[in-house]
């Protein structure tokens, strides 16, 4: 069975996964970029997106994981973009261009579907009104035996381990306070009591916790 992962998902040191007041402008809400800073600076990152340099150490070894393995992304409609309820514009492509750096099959999940948006490199969004396991079982189908990545926001990611879905969980505990946004951790006490778990905290002040299934689970 194809495992499910998630990686580089950065929270505040008060549990925040995303500011208040997401918009088209500010697509993290009042958070900017802080959340997000240690990410964008590595090799990894400039490397999806087509640049050379960037930093390397443990930061960027994590932030290089995200992507071997993967067949399929499964995302929020918040990642996908600030829009609410019904689509008003069907323009809209997220927030990545033309070749968004997926190059698989995504499936944003929507009370709001629409038919599916093929973009270039390989990446085509699926939009379905699914549970969590019915997205899952959709997402494995399209992965081919690979694995699939839950992308985020973090109101998808704590339905997904509410559900006890996710086998690897990388989080990256960023130190700055946020004071209000969306929380990752509501409601899932005792979840560390399923994975073995590890950190490590890196010069840049990042905290990487991996929350990872035992093999005989």
């Amino acid at each position: 069975m194809s495992r499910v992962r998630v990686h580089n998902f950065s929270v505040s040191l008060d549990g925040y996964g995303t500011g208040e007041g997401q918009s088209l402008e500010r697509p993290f809400g009042h958070a900017e970029g802080r959340l997000h800073d240690w990410f964008f600076r590595t090799r990894s990152f400039r490397a999806m997106h087509g640049e050379d340099g960037g930093d390397t150490g443990v930061d960027d070894a994590l932030a290089g994981a995200w992507e071997p393995g993967i067949g399929a992304e499964i995302m929020g409609r918040n990642k996908f973009g600030p829009q609410r309820g019904p689509w008003e514009d069907h323009e809209w492509t997220g927030w990545w261009g033309e070749d968004p750096p997926f190059h698989t099959p995504v499936f944003v999940l929507t009370h709001h579907p629409r038919p599916p948006l093929v973009m270039k490199g390989g990446t085509t969004f699926h939009f379905i009104d699914a549970t969590p396991q019915e997205a899952l079982r959709q997402a494995r189908e399209a992965a081919g035996g690979l694995d699939v990545r839950i992308g985020g926001g973090p109101t998808m990611v704590r339905d997904f381990l509410a559900a006890d879905l996710i086998d690897h969980l990388h989080v990256a505990v960023v130190p700055i306070l946020l004071g209000r946004g969306v929380r990752l951790w509501e409601g899932l006490e005792e979840m560390e009591k399923r994975f073995t778990v590890e950190s490590t905290t890196t010069p840049s002040g990042i905290t990487h916790v991996t929350f990872t299934r035992p093999a005989d689970q």
